[in-house]
């Protein structure tokens, strides 16, 4: 087995806690806690293998590196690599599937419950101290409801969606789905506008790609159903922000619980900042995929990756 250089060029974004022994392993390492657009080629250096999470790799960065030959990724999305390029050049992109399922489901249903029974609001009654001062055994504004009855839409059906359809059922909603090539069989697919007009729950499981980027514009964010609680664990691109943001303010939405931007962080001037107190808005900072278990399996699956890589039988490639 050759030995290579591997860089990773933004470890601070897979956490302090978490052991990269089986990718040391394999080779020299080099760890750069986090990677500006002016280091990234320089931080690259001669190194062969890349792992990255979030730092771009496009044709202008990899054009002044050519000695990569694989590049790594920390998650199941690859926007962040000009794919094209890496075909033109022969170089091998690989990524971690189904590492994080549980990790996102978790969260995708947390956000759930937390909005659907506004426990933020409640929980600052008692934090606040106005729970002890009023002497009052029961505080019950705002109102909230219950999950059974109602109806889960789920945008993405893969691994994360058909999860969180089998624990949306077992909360006792009905579910419904939509998904890049429908199955016309199955009453609960359908399309993307009538899962917008029936869902009181809608989350967002899907990738970025072309077909799906602003897929939720002004428009059919308007089309959701009145009171609506929408969940979005896919990619920040997803949606049109501002009009989640104006729908927000405006009262149209019952909740709202967003882990991804297009803009990670995302600055002041960003849409969520000016909604970011609202007590029916529920911000967290891209961490649905992080659960201990998950970071760890992420890093033996990029471990797996390269050595199959080394041993000429490449896996998980979307190059």
């Amino acid at each position: 087995m050759n030995s290579f250089d591997i860089v990773i060029l933004d470890q601070k974004t897979l956490g302090d806690d978490i052991w990269l022994d089986p990718i040391a392993e394999l080779g020299s390492l080099r760890v750069y806690p986090g990677t500006s657009r002016e280091e990234v080629v320089d931080h690259i250096g001669n190194a062969s293998v890349v792992l990255i999470n979030k730092v771009r790799l496009d044709r202008e960065v990899l054009s002044r590196c050519p000695g990569v030959r694989l590049i790594g990724t920390f998650a199941t999305g690859y926007d962040a690599v000009d794919i094209g390029y890496c075909r033109e050049k022969g170089i091998t992109v690989c990524n971690v599937v189904g590492y994080s399922t549980e990790s996102v489901v978790n969260v995708t249903v947390g956000m759930a419950l937390n909005l659907s029974c506004r426990l933020g609001e409640y929980r600052e009654h008692v934090v606040s101290g106005l729970y002890t001062r009023e002497g009052c055994a029961n505080y019950l504004k705002p109102v909230f409801h219950d999950l059974e009855g109602k109806v889960w839409g789920i945008c993405g059906y893969g691994h994360i969606g058909r999860r969180v359809a089998e624990v949306a059922r077992a909360l006792g909603c009905r579910v419904l789905y939509t998904k890049e090539h429908p199955d016309l069989l199955d009453p609960d697919c359908v399309s993307l506008d009538e899962l917008c007009r029936n869902a009181d729950i809608l989350s967002l499981h899907m990738p970025l790609t072309d077909k799906t980027r602003k897929l939720f514009d002004a428009s059919r964010i308007s089309g959701l159903k009145a009171g609506a609680i929408f969940i979005n664990v896919g990619r920040g691109g997803l949606c049109d922000e501002a009009a989640l943001a104006d729908a927000v303010e405006q009262g149209r939405l019952g909740g709202l619980g967003v882990d991804v931007y297009t803009s990670e962080p995302f600055p002041e001037s960003h849409p969520f900042y000016r909604i970011r107190n609202c007590p029916n808005v529920l911000l967290t900072p891209h961490m649905a995929w992080a659960s201990v278990k998950a970071r760890d399996r992420c890093i033996r699956e990029v471990a797996e990756n390269i050595k199959a890589f080394q041993n000429g039988t490449p896996r998980n490639v979307v190059s």
